[in-house]
């Protein structure tokens, strides 16, 4: 579209420009001013600028498959201007990634006590901490030793070490889920087509043993077998257990676990932004109100009635 619109007000330009070399060669007009050559070459650099960058924007090139494919645009209720997380989503979705994607992600930066207030109750949190054991210590006689999980405890990664992740992945790493929704390109978008992807691979397009193909991975080959399937996990609120609807809500439990502000950060800017216009109003109706006697007042010289006889000296 800018491309086109470019081209036609370029092809105008120089249409316009021919007239007046044309109607300056038969001496009926003067010469174009200054001024005009300069918005004639302003327009020109700024419509030349717009065009390229259409261009490489929506550049075309047969190696896509490389970047991997766009993801589509998710109704996701946070993306929304004033949207915010749907709780019941998140609770389920802490359900899928402990049944799900915990046997091999780990998520760092998220601790029991997070959970607390968002999806769950203290107790349930407190409970379902208690289910793992950590490795505190010493001890009186300096020996480590093992206990119950706690609120501060994080969430147990399912593995000791980047080592082992690597033995029991083919040499893979799967990656930590803290921030991962932050760190892909197309966010909660990119997860979501990412899980919902997997098919066979086109014809011509070879994928070695023991990886996948999906075509919005980068190069199309993914280590990590699709597993979320219909029915895979059971929700207790009786939400239908589709594989999109577990997409879904694991995806939103990450959106979460990356920005856990983000309700109480659109809150405080709607806040922001009532106060901040009531402000504005106000000082727009003291600056016209109360300095309209400044900005309205009328300065009057009046000069000496014999301007131009010389003063006499004092005696």
């Amino acid at each position: 579209m800018f491309s086109r619109t470019t081209f036609h007000a370029l092809k105008q330009a120089s249409r316009g420009t021919a007239k007046r070399f044309s109607s300056i060669q038969a001496g009926n007009t003067k010469a174009p001013t200054y001024n005009s050559l300069i918005g004639i070459s302003v327009a020109t650099a700024v419509g030349s600028g717009v065009g390229l960058y259409y261009l490489d924007k929506n550049a075309a090139h047969a190696n896509m498959e490389a970047d991997g494919l766009h993801p589509a645009d998710h109704p996701f209720p946070q993306k929304k201007l004033l949207g915010t997380f749907d709780h019941a989503s998140i609770r389920r979705g802490f359900h899928v990634f402990k049944e799900v994607c915990s046997a091999c992600h780990s998520m760092d930066l998220v601790y029991w006590r997070n959970l607390v207030g968002v999806a769950f109750t203290e107790e349930e949190v407190r409970d379902m901490a208690a289910e793992f054991e950590y490795t505190d210590g010493p001890d009186d006689k300096g020996d480590m030793f093992q206990r119950p999980g706690k609120l501060t405890d994080p969430i147990p990664p399912p593995y000791a070490n980047e080592e082992a992740a690597r033995a029991a992945n083919a040499g893979a790493l799967p990656p930590d889920l803290s921030l991962i929704t932050k760190a892909r390109h197309g966010g909660v978008d990119y997860i979501y087509s990412l899980l919902t992807g997997y098919c066979d691979p086109p014809a011509g397009v070879e994928v070695r043993e023991g990886l996948n193909y999906n075509p919005y991975f980068p190069g199309g080959a993914i280590a990590m077998a699709q597993n979320i399937f219909d029915g895979v996990v059971e929700f207790d609120d009786g939400t239908p257990n589709t594989a999109s609807q577990i997409t879904k809500d694991v995806v939103t439990f990450l959106n979460w676990a990356a920005e856990p502000e983000l309700d109480d950060r659109k809150k405080i800017g709607l806040k922001a932004l009532l106060l901040f216009s009531t402000l504005t109003a106000i000082a727009l109706w003291i600056k016209r109100n109360r300095w309209q006697a400044l900005k309205t007042r009328k300065l009057v010289f009046n000069p000496p009635k014999n301007w131009n006889k010389p003063l006499s000296p004092k005696n």
